[in-house]
């Protein structure tokens, strides 16, 4: 079992038409109760370091990447902009990365989508150089660091290599019982970390809440896996109860994977909302 305390993030994905917007939504994720604004790195989505600079100005909430692609990210640039926004909130900033996984996203900027071990290699590379450039600085800049995935070497990766370890829906699919590819996953993570473990803090990305299975929308699930609206609805990315039901899903989460920091996205951070003080 973890001895960790719950930590609640929401991800924002769109962009605001204002500043005023925009503040309003960072706001209402403080007031709800969250620990963290997370935001994502997605053409047509908000844009990452200055959507985070803006809600620094008036929130107090830790800020995070949920996540930069490391495929389509140039090291000297990144390391700038992790290394600013990581001073400007008073090292409120969590870096979360990940290897990428949008092909239009690499066609945009003219770069090989290539193969998946050829964007975890990517990745390698971009992440040493980042780390290396901010250690590099005076005051080392360093952010806790969030690796997000699902395959076994991106996990693997992580165990060695990140405070923070999100994993994404791919973690959640896989042959057998609902949680059984996410307990295989959690094993590969203890395995790869060994005694590191104790200071790695386990994330779940979460794709849908409900009080009932027709309320959650599911199609990502369905999509990725290929399984049917019930089996999906019962994998640890989906949660689907009242909120006593959620909290105590997520109380064997932690006895059981040692999993204690939630990601939801923002269509979900109001009905979860309801979850986080029987978790507090």
């Amino acid at each position: 079992m973890s001895d960790r305390r719950f930590r609640f993030g929401a991800n924002l994905l769109m962009p605001s038409r204002s500043r005023a917007q925009w503040h309003d939504r960072v706001r209402e994720v403080e007031d709800l109760g969250y620990d963290i604004l997370q935001v994502p790195d997605h053409l047509g989505m908000v844009a990452p370091f200055p959507a985070l600079m803006a809600a620094a100005d008036v929130s107090r909430l830790r800020l995070g990447t949920y996540v930069i692609n490391a495929g389509v990210a140039e090291p000297a640039y990144l390391a700038q902009n992790v290394a600013d926004v990581h001073r400007l909130t008073e090292s409120r900033f969590e870096f979360g990365i990940g290897a990428g996984y949008v092909e239009a996203e690499f066609a945009a900027v003219g770069k090989p989508f290539g193969t998946p071990a050829a964007r975890v290699g990517r990745l390698v590379e971009v992440l040493a150089d980042v780390r290396e450039r901010l250690t590099a600085e005076p005051d080392s800049p360093v952010p806790p660091i969030m690796i997000a995935g699902g395959g076994r070497r991106m996990l693997e990766l992580a165990a060695r290599e990140a405070n923070i370890i999100s994993f994404s829906i791919l973690a959640n699919i896989g042959p057998g019982a609902p949680e059984d590819a996410f307990a295989t996953r959690i094993d590969w993570v203890r395995s790869a970390a060994g005694e590191r473990i104790q200071d790695i803090e386990l994330n779940l990305f979460v794709a849908g809440v409900g009080t009932t299975v027709s309320e959650v929308d599911l199609t990502l699930g369905t999509t990725m896996s290929g399984r049917s609206t019930d089996e999906v609805a019962n994998l640890p990315a989906f949660l689907v109860g009242s909120p006593a039901a959620i909290a105590e899903r997520l109380l064997r989460y932690r006895e059981q994977f040692g999993v204690t920091y939630i990601s939801v996205l923002e269509q979900d951070m109001r009905t979860f909302a309801k979850v986080i003080p029987l978790l507090r």
